[in-house]
């Protein structure tokens, strides 16, 4: 169970605990044999300290999250511009919220023994490889385009294709087996957790997921926003936000559909998204949520009345209505989904890795949900994931692999 506390101002997600169990159960495929091994995340969690404004790590040991905001000089209201203002008058509305739902979320996973960690992380920063998907997936282009009618419906099966000669960019793969498998896709070995589905591809190759034929009801997208820091760091390549309404959610969608975006603390992307990007899509705006980072210790990553980063981002979420013979499509069992709530959570020491919001979304959505993740970098057990980069994080680096004894039950 990943919440590791919750009340009614929101939750705690304690993300490695969710991890390590979708990969309990794990088989290792080669071209000859297979054999059962315990798989772990090598890196993931923030230590227990804090980053101060100007970049430095900041000891927090087992420290209350502070109520005091700082004094600092302020300039003029008339020194800042229009996206500043935009982000003060939002972080005002938010910050008491924040505050002191954080204070008592945190409180609450102390006294069940989480975000009560004092040392220092001791383990040397790992380094990963660079897998080269987004460039396999230009690659892609290349080859050329099948006429719709022309193209394969359905999915294909990791256990169909013995030696894993599969066609990843133009159809959706599945792993059907109850346990993750570890398996040599495109000459890299990746951990595929059980019960999961993916489409390797871009915009222009979109359409398999469209043929794969289901109908999502909880559909979370995690765009790569256009910003300056994204530019400097090269890390992923960032789309125009004009670009997103050509995703095809209302053929994706099932009635009902719960819709989530991840979006950056940059005002005019959360503009875009309420009042241009979801009415596009024919998607209601129900509620705004916040992810707040926090340490191993349970402090803010970063001070709270930070004036570059603040150590929470948004989440909006909406319901997409479909139309029926002219009546409205509904799930008469919804529920009413509350307005800033807040997920708690130690962030990935891993680039622009989002917490699994599965447990924390479970109340508002159908049982068995059939859900979906597009613009992915990781796989999660149960759940169907596009993007250019969807296995990037599943790459067999990542891990941690020991054999382990057969199950006997």
């Amino acid at each position: 169970m990943s919440v590791v506390a919750q009340d009614a101002r929101g939750c705690v997600l304690d993300t490695r605990s969710l991890l390590d169990q979708s990969y309990s159960r794990c088989i290792r495929w080669t071209r000859t044999d297979k054999t059962r091994v315990h798989c772990s995340f090598k890196s993931l969690q923030t230590v227990c300290r804090h980053i101060s404004e100007k970049g430095g790590a900041v000891s927090a040991g087992n420290a209350p999250i502070s109520t005091k905001v700082n004094k600092k000089r302020k300039r003029k209201h008339t020194d800042l511009n229009q996206g500043e203002i935009d982000i003060k008058a939002f972080h005002d509305k938010v910050q008491s919220v924040i505050l002191e739902g954080t204070l008592a979320l945190v409180e609450s996973a102390k006294a069940c023994g989480n975000l009560n960690s004092t040392e220092e992380s001791t383990e040397d920063p790992v380094m990963f490889p660079e897998c080269g998907l987004s460039g396999l997936c230009e690659m892609a282009k290349q080859l050329p385009l099948v006429d719709a009618e022309e193209q394969e419906t359905g999915a294909q099966a990791l256990e169909d294709s013995p030696t894993l000669n599969l066609d990843l960019f133009s159809r959706v793969t599945e792993n059907k087996s109850d346990s993750a498998a570890v398996v040599t896709l495109l000459g890299e070995e990746y951990v595929i957790p059980a019960k999961s589905a993916f489409l390797l591809s871009d915009f222009t190759r979109v359409q398999p997921l469209v043929n794969y034929g289901l109908k999502f009801d909880l559909v979370v997208i995690d765009p790569p926003w256009e910003n300056k820091s994204v530019k400097r760091s090269r890390r992923y390549s960032a789309l125009p936000s004009s670009q997103l309404k050509k995703l095809p959610i209302p053929l994706l969608a099932s009635s009902n559909c719960l819709v989530v975006t991840w979006v950056t603390n940059r005002p005019s992307h959360l503009r875009f998204v309420r009042d241009d990007l979801y009415p596009h899509w024919g998607v209601e705006v129900v509620a705004e949520w916040l992810w707040v980072k926090v340490t191993t210790s349970g402090q803010f990553v970063f001070p709270l009345d930070s004036e570059h980063k603040k150590p929470y981002e948004v989440l909006v979420l909406g319901r997409f209505s479909s139309t029926v013979n002219g009546t409205e499509g509904c799930w008469s069992e919804s529920v009413s989904i509350e307005d800033h709530r807040l997920i708690v959570s130690v962030p990935s020491t891993l680039h622009s890795q989002k917490p699994p919001l599965s447990e924390a979304l479970k109340p508002y959505i159908r049982p068995n949900a059939k859900c979906l993740e597009l613009f992915a970098r990781n796989l999660l057990p149960g759940w169907t994931s596009w993007g250019n980069e969807v296995l990037k994080f599943q790459h067999a680096s990542y891990f941690t692999m020991t054999p382990a004894e057969d199950d006997t039950n």
